[in-house]
């Protein structure tokens, strides 16, 4: 059954005339007696109650009636609902990511909310990956690209769009660090790091020191965001730990090497992150509606 079916049902329930119902849909009586019965038989019971005079409804009728007009009505609010927030929809959105997020997984985020309400204007500002949930829930970014902490806050939500994995890389230049790394076994313990400054990759990598047993590492810098560490193991400052998707888009990712983990590194979720109570908006609530799953 659909909504042709249910539109001809409560037309003769209007008319409560076969012929006439016929005529306004264009159709034969014979045809429209013929839906009518399909109707009957997919229900299991009679609809109407026919004679030459008059058409009347039956108690299955009657029941089905309070049916297709919920339906009708519920259709019809869809509609408009629709026409309303694409004709209408407008304002700003205050969305944050990584350098690196803005092309390669922004694009993506923001193409269904383009096509769709393309009044909207955007406002873009990148920067550190690992402050975003901090600046959603200070109001400074509506939504936010994300990786997913391992405590994500109460107040936030969290879509996943991606998996993203992890790589060690070392300097392919001659320097302590590529020395060390030619040691049987490898010297951990002085070995020089170059650490972003918080964020889910600086748990993973603190993490991987705990496994290791490298109780206390060798800093040779920590930084904000993860693209300005690829040049420094590129200019042979130390190793890092380091986002796939990052290293791949760099500039030097020629003048660096990737290393065999023989300790796992887990990957971690990326996503788009709002505050609940942002969720009620319309706009923010328009544009989470839209995410990939």
């Amino acid at each position: 059954m659909n909504f042709n079916d249910l539109s001809l049902f409560l037309q003769l329930l209007e008319t409560r005339n076969f012929s006439k119902t016929a005529m306004q849909s264009h159709m034969s009586p014979s045809t429209l007696s013929r839906q009518i019965q399909r109707m009957e038989e997919e229900l299991g019971g009679v609809l109407f109650l026919r004679d030459n005079r008059q058409v009347q409804l039956t108690e299955l009728g009657e029941q089905f009636a309070q049916f297709a007009k919920r339906s009708r009505a519920d259709w019809q609010n869809f509609q408009s609902q629709l026409r309303s927030n694409s004709a209408e929809l407008s304002g700003e959105l205050k969305l944050f990511c990584s350098v690196t997020a803005a092309y390669s997984h922004l694009p993506q985020v923001l193409k269904n909310f383009r096509l769709r309400y393309p009044k909207v204007e955007i406002q873009l500002t990148t920067g550190d990956a690992a402050s975003a949930i901090q600046l959603v829930q200070s109001q400074q970014a509506d939504l936010a690209l994300a990786g997913k902490p391992l405590n994500l806050p109460n107040a936030v939500v969290f879509h996943p769009i991606d998996q993203v994995s992890l790589s060690l890389i070392a300097p392919r230049v001659a320097c302590p660090a590529t020395q060390l790394l030619q040691q049987d076994p490898v010297n951990w313990q002085e070995m020089p790091f170059i650490l972003p400054v918080e964020g889910p990759v600086r748990q993973r990598i603190d993490q991987w020191f705990r496994r290791k047993k490298i109780k206390h590492p060798k800093i040779y810098a920590t930084v904000s965001g993860h693209e300005g560490i690829v040049p420094m193991v590129a200019l042979g400052c130390g190793l890092a730990l380091l986002p796939d998707v990052v290293i791949k888009n760099s500039p030097m990712n020629t003048q660096i090497s990737s290393l065999t983990f023989d300790t796992p590194v887990a990957p971690f979720e990326l996503g788009v992150c709002v505050q609940k109570k942002s969720l009620e908006l319309p706009l923010i609530r328009a544009f989470w509606q839209c995410l990939p799953d």
